[in-house]
């Protein structure tokens, strides 16, 4: 089943550009710029019989803007891109895999009261659409479909402008091979699936705020 991207962007970008209005009129915006890179592993039924990636794959590149409208809770739009290669006991191929996502973000650090100070934990989730696009004479074989991501940040500021953080999501799939088109004889480096990802980055304030309330 394919997707209109134009229309889902536009509508996580209307979702973003709410929130983020919604904030500016209480002039308490926190704004975050996150970059990060990791690794990845694509779930098994998401291939063909006979077809499987990696167990490790890289790159993993994730690229975002957080906006906060409390201390503990805000949102983020953010984009992914992962690559896939096949496994050495399966035919070649390899898959870009990239995704974007409208997340709500939620920051429990302060109820939990042994972390340090410089450490904070954050949630994130919210729906978004994946591309998987395979390449070489595999590159008709590319899907489009609805995904759920869903995460849990550890963050380490080093200052009140950039902090470290490690990131581990999972990104589900509404999808199976039984939506594959076209049929599925021809599915070879096809992927409809879900995906998990081990990313470490660097956060930094684009505002001059440690933090809002």
């Amino acid at each position: 089943m394919r997707y209109n991207f134009k229309q889902y962007l536009f509508f996580f970008i209307i979702v973003f550009i709410t929130f983020g209005s919604a904030a500016q009129l209480r002039d308490t915006a926190k704004w975050k710029a996150l970059f990060a890179l990791g690794v990845n592993y694509p779930t098994t039924d998401g291939f063909v019989n006979g077809s499987y990636a990696q167990a490790v794959n890289f790159p993993t590149v994730n690229l975002g803007v957080q906006h906060m409208l409390k201390r503990e809770y805000g949102v983020k739009l953010d984009f992914g891109f992962n690559r896939f290669k096949s496994h050495e006991d399966t035919p070649e191929f390899k898959i870009n895999y990239s995704r974007i996502n409208a997340q709500f973000v939620f920051d429990p650090s302060n109820y939990i009261g042994f972390l340090p100070s410089r450490l904070r934990t954050v949630l994130h989730a919210g729906p978004g659409v994946s591309f998987a696009k395979p390449l070489g004479t595999l590159k008709e074989n590319k899907q489009t479909y609805l995904n759920l991501l869903g995460g849990l940040e550890i963050h380490y500021a080093i200052n009140e402008k950039v902090s470290v953080f490690t990131d581990v999501a999972y990104i589900y799939g509404f999808t199976s091979l039984e939506d594959y088109n076209p049929a599925l004889p021809n599915g070879l480096g096809a992927f409809n699936g879900s995906v998990f990802n081990l990313t470490f980055g660097l956060a930094v304030s684009l505002s001059g705020c440690q933090y809002c309330d």
